[in-house]
């Protein structure tokens, strides 16, 4: 019991430094940019969803959340946002490289990852962009500010800050629950459900990835080393998979209606990406 809530105190820590770099950044924005620079973002977004997969293919759990802070302000699309989260590879690749898993099945899974964030990504941009046509979406920074009450006019490292703590803190007790949930059930318990169920092993899959935890990838990776499930049950939980993104997406992002689209979203394009690399009968 106390190993699970020291791992949980361990993986949140771990999240600040990426928590803070991005909450300075959104200060910078709002304080220090001046109006060129914010319509040379915006200018950029449109290859918004091709830089974030290719970010978000690194082994890190911090992006997502970044990500996800950056969408709540406005900075970056919702197709960007679903690219990151579709190619985040959370604890895959340190597991992979521990494993000694040759490098050509390693490339050939975030390539994968990559390649179904970027395609989504864009498309759902796309989607948004003819829908939406003629209006124009402005960054939301100043209104997180004002919701968090952090005293921006106190300078950005402080608002920063308390930013941070914020969402640490939430994020802490979240993983915390999880892990526990996680520690009673059992990790038996969850292969059971996913072995040998050619079709409903990505469905199930990408239940479990949806849990915002690094742990779920380090599960389902786990098992696929060991021959319990597919590639194809892996793929989907990990595209699906956006480690604590999720959590602080319905801490920041106003709209739980929105937000459990987004979570619909991403959990749609995982499960029919799992199922249609276990039919096309693609294995690494």
């Amino acid at each position: 019991m106390i190993d699970v809530l020291l791992d949980a105190i361990i993986d949140s820590v771990k999240l600040v430094p990426f928590l803070f770099i991005t909450y300075l950044i959104m200060e910078y924005i709002e304080h220090k940019t001046k109006d060129k620079t914010k319509k040379a973002i915006k200018k950029s977004g449109k290859f918004g969803p091709l830089i974030g997969s290719i970010l978000g293919v690194f082994p890190q759990c911090g992006f997502s959340v970044s990500a996800t802070n950056l969408y709540a302000a406005r900075v970056i699309t919702l197709g960007t946002l679903i690219a990151v989260y579709l190619s985040t590879s959370d604890e895959m690749l340190p597991i992979f490289l521990s494993e000694a898993v040759p490098a050509g099945k390693i490339f050939a899974i975030l390539g994968i990852k990559l390649v179904v964030g970027v395609i989504a990504g864009f498309i759902i941009d796309l989607i948004i962009n003819l829908k939406n046509r003629g209006k124009v979406e402005e960054e939301k920074i100043i209104d997180l500010c004002e919701k968090e009450h952090c005293h921006c006019e106190h300078g950005i490292v402080k608002s920063a800050l308390k930013h941070t703590l914020s969402i640490f803190v939430f994020i802490l007790l979240v993983s915390a629950i999880i892990n526990l949930g996680i520690h009673f059930i059992g990790e038996e318990h969850i292969s059971g459900f996913l072995q040998n169920k050619p079709i409903l092993g990505p469905l199930i899959a990408g239940i479990i990835g949806l849990i915002p935890n690094c742990a779920s990838s380090v599960i389902l990776t786990q098992m696929y080393l060991e021959n319990v499930i597919s590639v194809a049950t892996m793929i989907s939980s990990l595209l699906v998979g956006a480690g604590v993104g999720l959590a602080v997406l319905f801490k920041t992002n106003k709209g739980i209606k929105q937000n459990l689209q987004i979570v619909g979203l991403l959990y749609s394009i995982g499960a029919i990406a799992g199922i249609v690399i276990e039919f096309i009968g693609f294995k690494i």
